[in-house]
């Protein structure tokens, strides 16, 4: 079984590059959605979740609302790494049962998807690390597309991120993004062949 993590910074195509991955049979899993879980009353990080940021964050069910969780520690650089500090060993420590579970259950490549990926350390814990990448302009104008962000609020978010170069440092596979869809099917089709996953 191998794991191939693919992280990117945004805009760059990462999730699209994962879902290709997984149509060519690798079973997927997004470090989002296991922090997700974790957000859940019973889960391990729950109660200190609730502890840190106090029970002003939770909806009456007593669930942890996102958005509130979110309006604490954006704007407060030392939340945010106590957020991480509780969150990104319980991600890493979840996702590595499933992975096993999921190699239990017959799957020979396993596709781990993370924004946070080399932030939080994890590379060193997957098999093969692809970093999707594209140029700035590219990105910038992929994301003003739907109007959900002014440029302004696109470059703010591509500037608080590792730059692409850094991250591209970390990659045994680079994914160049910036073509048309049916090309970086083409691509990632060539690349799953070229680093024998077929073969898996």
């Amino acid at each position: 079984m191998k794991v191939i993590g693919v992280t990117g910074n945004i805009g760059t195509g990462k999730s699209t590059v994962s879902g290709m991955l997984r149509d060519l049979g690798g079973a997927f899993l997004d470090a989002d959605k296991v922090g997700h879980e974790l957000l859940l009353p019973g889960s391990a990080a729950y109660p200190e979740i609730v502890a840190t940021f106090g029970r002003g964050i939770l909806n009456e069910k007593g669930e942890v609302e996102r958005p509130k969780l979110g309006a604490i520690v954006f704007q407060n650089p030392e939340k945010l790494k106590q957020l991480n500090e509780i969150m990104w060993r319980r991600i890493i420590e979840l996702s590595q049962k499933k992975w096993q579970e999921m190699g239990r259950n017959g799957a020979r490549v396993i596709v781990f998807e993370a924004a946070v990926m080399i932030e939080a350390g994890w590379q060193s814990l997957v098999d093969e690390l692809w970093v999707t990448s594209a140029p700035e302009d590219v990105v910038i104008k992929r994301l003003l597309v739907g109007g959900r962000f002014t440029e302004q609020q696109v470059r703010d978010r591509i500037r608080s991120q590792m730059p692409a170069a850094e991250k591209a440092r970390y990659a045994h596979v680079v994914v160049d993004t910036n073509c048309n869809l049916a090309e970086l099917r083409r691509r990632v089709a060539e690349l799953w062949k070229k680093r024998g996953l077929d073969r898996l």
